[in-house]
């Protein structure tokens, strides 16, 4: 047996050339170094010492394969009967009687799924390894079945070499429970960053989804939140931090929570990104952060929306077309130095509009703008409610449980009320005209459209107060034009009063002996919420609302 040949495949070892006018050869066991073996001698101002230095015919391939300290087998013929097992190898699975087949006195062979891979070695004579198998002792063994040609071997034989990878195999389970708890760790982090329950507006109809990358891609910043502006109007935001794990996770906390606080300031889009560019960089400047902030005010019947970065808004029509919100698109949060601007999109009663992160879309690849193409075909023929909507976008896009990368969906439909469902939502406007005379006109406007509106009397009195308030309010701080709006629905009166002034009222004590100062206060006390904002182009809104009752 040529056992220099067979420990040439072996995992881990090493043959030296018998000399260096030699190299590359590949000497037998016996016979092809000569009496002495010059590369085992040391070397002394250019002479060798070869007294006394054993050559390698001297030892036996028993010797050499019994103390060898991975584990080896020979077995012959087609039945797999055993010739040989070292030392080692009865250390690990106890004694193999010469003679018998492997199939019956080594049950280690089948824990180790050898059987298939010896016959495959006898009939293609090309050695085979299987890596880090188990036994069920727990021992973990990586096994190199190598071909033997020998005269004696009429039918051949397979030289059986394993080598104990236990610690290996326990540390990289080690390491892989770790990777898997810190995933955990990350993906509970962010789900509990993100909105638990979202908000569901009077005039939307709103569904999210949020899918972690399959257990191979860390856990990335995707992040969405639906937020309640006050007098119908209602702000949706969709946001990826670049990067994985905790760290993103916990960036998008951060800017999540300032969104929220930004939005209460009821700040146009663009300046509510202008706002969160700037924190973002002192977050982490190396986290870069995509984000699209929209408003949605049911009396303008369309989104106003920013972007940094992120990818377009998406918006189906009743009839199935599909339409793109395309500039303005600024750079990424965290990059500094750009002036953000506002657009619109119309969303129209009976649309649906769709905000999504890029690993909706994004493929390996692919151009990111196909995929876009192919979320707009496929919105095109979603219908449905939104969390139906939500569902067939990522079947349609083939995201799966073992997606690559987080995905974010946010799902918005303005819905076509008709019938019954459309008599709990009106709308009723004043424009307000001369002086002083405005408020009582404004008093007898609202009173009228509010018992038209069946309102019982006393939330009838109370919005006829709050109109009174607000409308005597702007009339004595605020410029034309000015304006009463009233609008109804199925859970809320909402007043409104705007005006050319552009300073906020806010509520302060009014001392016994002061004529003026109290109109807030009221509104503050009798309304269930209230709050102002600036309007483009100049100007003010002071609104109030009323819950409805029997409506929680």
């Amino acid at each position: 047996m040529n056992f220099t040949r067979w420990s040439a495949r072996l995992p881990g070892t090493q043959r030296r050339a018998a000399s260096r006018g030699t190299e590359g050869s590949v000497p037998a066991a016996r016979g092809e170094y000569g009496p002495r073996s010059e590369h085992l001698a040391g070397e002394t101002d250019g002479a060798v010492d070869t007294a006394g230095v054993p050559a390698l015919e001297d030892f036996t391939v028993r010797e050499i394969v019994g103390r060898l300290p991975g584990l080896v087998a020979l077995v012959y013929g087609p039945e797999h009967r055993i010739a040989y097992v070292n030392e080692a190898y009865v250390a690990a699975f106890g004694p193999r009687p010469a003679g018998a087949t492997v199939a019956d006195t080594c049950p280690e062979a089948e824990e180790l799924g050898l059987l298939p891979l010896l016959d495959q070695v006898l009939r293609s004579g090309k050695p085979r390894t299987v890596k880090s198998r188990r036994t069920q002792d727990g021992g973990s063994y990586t096994v190199t079945c190598l071909p033997v040609e020998s005269p004696r071997l009429a039918d051949g034989g397979v030289l059986v070499h394993a080598a104990d990878v236990t610690d290996h195999a326990e540390a990289a389970e080690r390491l892989r429970a770790s990777e898997r708890r810190h995933r955990e760790t990350a993906v509970t982090l962010q789900r509990s960053l993100l909105p638990q329950e979202l908000e569901q507006p009077d005039d939307l109809r709103i569904a999210a989804t949020y899918q972690p990358g399959g257990t191979d891609a860390a856990v990335g910043g995707d992040w969405y939140d639906v937020i309640t502006l006050g007098a119908g109007r209602t702000a949706l935001v969709i946001g990826d931090v670049m990067g994985r794990g905790v760290r993103a996770a916990a960036v998008m906390g951060q800017l999540r929570t300032a969104v929220r606080a930004y939005a209460r300031l009821d700040l146009p889009p663009h300046e509510v990104l202008q706002l969160l560019d700037g924190l973002a960089a002192e977050i982490d400047a190396s986290q870069i952060a995509t984000c699209v902030y929209a408003v949605h005010d049911p009396n303008e019947g369309k989104l106003v929306y920013a972007s940094a970065g992120h990818l377009p808004i998406l918006v189906r029509d009743e009839d199935g077309t599909v339409r793109r919100a395309e500039d303005p698109t600024g750079p990424p949060l965290g990059t500094g130095g750009w002036l953000h601007t506002s657009g619109t999109i119309a969303l129209p009663p009976g649309s649906t509009a769709v905000l999504y992160t890029d690993g909706l879309v994004e493929r390996r690849r692919e151009d990111i703008d196909e995929g876009v193409a192919a979320l707009e075909r496929a919105l095109s023929g979603a219908t449905g409610s939104p969390q139906v909507v939500c569902d067939r976008l990522l079947r349609s896009l083939g995201v799966t449980a073992e997606h690559d990368d987080d995905v974010a969906v946010l799902v918005l439909q303005h819905p076509a009320r008709k019938g019954p469902d459309a008599e709990l939502f009106h709308n009723a406007a004043l424009e307000l005209l001369g002086g002083v005379e405005a408020a009582p006109r404004a008093r007898a406007f609202a009173s009228g459209v509010l018992a038209s509106w069946r309102f019982p009397v006393e939330l009838r009195d109370l919005g006829v107060l709050a109109t009174s308030e607000l409308v005597a309010n702007s009339l004595q701080h605020g410029t034309p034009p000015m304006r009463l709006r009233l609008r109804r629905t199925d859970r809320r009166l909402i007043i409104e009063v705007t005006d050319g002034d552009d300073h906020l009222p806010r509520r302060r004590r009014a001392e016994t002996e002061d004529e003026a100062g109290r109109g807030i206060s009221i509104i503050a006390t009798i309304a269930s919420s209230w709050g102002s904002r600036r309007t483009p182009g100049g100007g003010k809104a002071v609104w109030c609302e009323f819950a409805l009752p029997d409506t929680p």
